[in-house]
């Protein structure tokens, strides 16, 4: 008579201590979600969102990129008003968002794979994501359009996304400081481009070949 109250006492046990893990994996996983979504939710959170303040320079014009408004090249002088951009990146991806810090105006691709300039840049059509190349330039792809790229052609304008690859230099892009900035917090490595350099990378092949 004295094994099934023992029996018993050693089921309740056992069913009290898997309810008090079950409550506390709970409340864990309610704890972790609130945490996300507290850091989620403010865009002004700085563990969300970066803005930075840079030019890109295309490799085919040997100039900035520039929005102008609605309308988009790759002629910008380095320092030019229009050349500076504001970039907003995500922490938790490699997208960003480019406004014109001038203009006020994004980078957009629409439908066709046109380059715009539109005000509001909260649609997907205004969101790239980074792609580091090998040769130390950037390539920015449409995040909403796969395998069309930002490019410009060798006169600085705009090509359409459909008719661009990764391994074009029309997408190809360096992230420089505005000519006589220098911000020490500065987290991105930016490459200085001068005709010395350019001149070095012409010269390259042929000195392998001697």
């Amino acid at each position: 008579m004295s094994v099934l109250p023992s029996r018993f006492l050693y089921l309740c046990l056992h069913f009290l201590v898997l309810y008090f893990q079950l409550q506390e994996s709970q409340q864990s996983t309610a704890d972790f979600r609130i945490y996300i979504e507290n850091h989620t939710r403010n865009p002004d959170d700085l563990s969300r969102k970066q803005v930075r303040i840079y030019q890109l320079y295309s490799r085919t014009t040997g100039k900035h990129v520039q929005i102008l408004g609605k309308k988009i090249n790759a002629n910008g002088d380095d320092g030019g008003k229009y050349a500076l951009l504001v970039v907003e990146t995500e922490t938790f991806g490699s997208h960003i968002r480019i406004k014109g810090k001038e203009s006020e105006h994004y980078i957009c691709m629409n439908d066709k794979g046109k380059i715009v300039g539109r005000p509001d840049g909260r649609r997907q059509e205004c969101v790239f994501v980074e792609e580091f190349l090998e040769n130390n330039y950037t390539a920015l792809v449409s995040a909403k359009y796969k395998g069309w790229y930002l490019g410009f052609n060798r006169k600085g304008r705009p090509k359409k996304g459909s008719r661009t690859t990764q391994r074009q230099q029309e997408v190809h892009f360096m992230k420089r400081q505005p000519k006589g900035r220098v911000d020490p917090l500065e987290e991105f490595r930016f490459t200085p481009v001068t005709k010395r350099t350019r001149r070095a990378r012409r010269l390259k092949p042929n000195s392998k070949r001697n």
